[in-house]
């Protein structure tokens, strides 16, 4: 891990791979650059409760630019991207946070759970990129099984320092991928949040454990693994797709035992991880001929409530429900969130192992 400031006083971190062929040293970044913009305000929703950051800031952000103009991509003479040298990956802020970079505020927790009319707070947190590899187009999918390793070792380094922040109550690393899911940019990356709040399907979460019991995340796992939703099972890890999916492709994959974050797995298990999670990707995408859109979403418990409860989980999900048809949220879903389901999860399940059959890593 090599820590440096960007020339706006952003964090930036170089990960090396353990077999890295990179110089220790790196380039510092010399562009002169605008102030940051101001971190943005949230609103609150008096029918739901929830908070809705408006980061009016995110509206100039780089839309899907030329492969040479890459600002992932080390920069270059031409190119005076994000990150002033070469890497095997890296984590820097990002310049248009959804929230950040302001981190002093700490509200309590009626603050955040009263309801009323006109109420704002700052959207204090961290946002954070995650570049997988200095290459200009890819996913997750095509790295080596050493470069994961290096991108979960990140994560979980950054896990234990985000959740260490002032005011930062859950941390959420995800890969968004494909432009039918909405990316703005190829390069292979993924973010991390760090929010003020317990996110709202965190909370659905509590419920579910506080309705069932302690124990929940186990008693799924034994559901599940006894069933024909099972996908692959490891030492340490086991992936399905879930008895109740809302998508067409979703798949879960959890830790065997309680962990409730990244910064919380074992060496073990993070080795164990890096071919997994590789495996069921390139089966994802050796489901049809074309790449397929995901979203992957590694769920952690929050920082300060239900750890003992709320384990680690990747929800991963596309709307993929053809080789050229999208599931599109429409009225039940959108509007009232009653999910109708177009696939079964045991056929599914079923077209995922024998994609699985075809990868060998």
């Amino acid at each position: 891990m090599r820590p440096t400031t960007m020339a706006d006083g952003r964090d930036l971190i170089y990960f090396d791979d353990a077999d890295t062929t990179l110089d220790p040293h790196r380039t510092p970044d010399r562009r002169v650059m605008e102030q940051r913009p101001a971190t943005a305000t949230m609103r609150q929703d008096p029918l739901t409760g929830e908070w809705v950051s408006i980061a009016a800031a995110r509206q100039s952000r780089v839309f899907l630019p030329p492969a040479d103009q890459d600002p992932l991509a080390p920069a270059t003479t031409t190119n005076p991207s994000e990150v002033p040298d070469d890497y095997d990956v890296v984590v820097f802020e990002n310049r248009s946070p959804s929230f950040g970079p302001a981190l002093a505020t700490d509200y309590p927790l009626s603050e955040l759970s009263s309801i009323g009319l006109g109420r704002t707070l700052e959207s204090i947190g961290r946002c954070e990129v995650v570049c997988f590899s200095p290459e200009t187009q890819g996913s997750f999918a095509g790295l080596t099984v050493s470069r994961a390793r290096t991108v979960i070792e990140a994560w979980a380094e950054r896990t234990s320092a985000l959740s260490a922040m002032p005011g930062v109550r859950q941390v959420f690393p995800f890969e968004n991928r494909g432009e039918a899911i909405g990316v703005t940019l190829h390069h292979p990356h993924g973010q991390i949040y760090a929010y003020p709040y317990v996110t709202p399907r965190t909370l659905r979460l509590l419920d579910s454990i506080e309705s069932f019991g302690p124990g929940l995340f186990d008693a799924i796992l034994a559901f599940e693994s006894d069933s024909d939703r099972m996908v692959l099972t490891g030492d340490y890890w086991t992936a399905y797709v879930p008895f109740a999916a809302r998508w067409p492709i979703e798949i879960h994959l959890i830790p065997n035992r309680h962990v409730p974050d990244f910064a919380a797995t074992s060496a073990a298990e993070r080795d164990e991880l890096s071919t997994m999670y590789l495996r069921l990707l390139r089966a994802v995408d050796a489901l049809y001929d074309t790449p397929t859109p995901y979203i992957a979403a590694w769920h952690q418990a929050p920082v300060d409530v239900g750890r003992d409860d709320v384990r680690l989980m990747l929800q991963l999900t596309s709307p993929r429900r053809a080789a050229d048809k999208l599931k599109f949220l429409a009225g039940s879903e959108a509007a009232m969130g009653a999910w109708i389901g177009d696939v079964t999860p045991e056929q599914a399940a079923a077209t995922i192992r024998l994609a699985l059959e075809k990868v060998t890593s």
